[in-house]
């Protein structure tokens, strides 16, 4: 069995859960929280070696103010509380995405957080809060006109050394819960070779088993990359 060596996965369905079982929206993505911290633990176990979760996107400040400030304390519950735990474990802690949009308590936590993880070895974990591929690719490019990069210098290559993931190898699969089939911005310029797939389950209920079904999916596909 081959290990993807990078999972990408768009945490889809939260509220759907919710509404499902009567709950209120708020409990759909604390649950949903709480199995994003047993799902990467449990990815790095199987061999994974980074996981990169989109969890809030750019669109997603136009919802309800209170789901959004809900979501806001949940992420001051990450990177206050459970990042110690990550650090323990050995997990390595990155944030794609526009971190200026944050409150400023929440910005100095993500660099505390970004210092306390910096030396883990057991997995990656990248986190994209207030992400969009396009604006990904936006901001790149501004980067590259900023350093003086003239128009026939930019190469695929100086293009990936600008993005959030620099440095970091593509995805090999992007998994998205609860059934949707589409990317939604997520990891743009990144997905062009990886696999996809699509399961019928919403986040907080993807356990162990899901995974194991979607490494199972991967080993299933051939990988080409346009060479045959």
């Amino acid at each position: 069995m081959q290990i993807p060596k990078h999972i990408g996965i768009i945490l889809d369905g939260n509220r759907r859960w919710a509404r499902n079982k009567d709950l209120p929206t708020f409990e759909g993505h604390r649950q949903g929280f709480e199995n994003l911290k047993k799902i990467t633990l449990c990815a790095f176990d199987k061999g994974i070696e980074i996981l990169t979760v989109y969890a809030f996107s750019t669109e997603n400040w136009s919802r309800d103010k209170k789901e959004v400030a809900y979501l806001m304390d949940l992420f001051r519950l990450l990177i206050n509380k459970e990042i110690n735990t990550l650090a323990k474990q050995g997990v390595k802690v990155n944030f794609f995405g526009r971190r200026e949009d944050f409150a400023d308590d929440i910005q100095k936590s993500m660099i505390k957080a970004l210092e306390k993880t910096k030396d883990g070895k057991k997995g990656t974990l990248n986190i994209c809060l207030s992400y969009g591929g396009r604006d990904e690719l936006v901001r790149a490019y501004k980067k590259i006109f900023k350093a003086g990069i003239t128009a026939d210098q930019i190469t695929e290559d100086v293009i990936s050394q600008n993005i959030d993931s620099a440095g970091i190898p593509d995805p090999d699969m992007i998994i998205r819960t609860s059934g949707e089939q589409r990317l939604s911005g997520f990891l743009t310029w990144q997905s062009v070779y990886s696999e996809f797939y699509f399961p019928q389950v919403d986040w907080p209920d993807f356990g162990p088993a899901d995974l194991d079904k979607a490494i199972e999916e991967y080993n299933k596909r051939q990988r080409r990359f346009g060479a045959n």
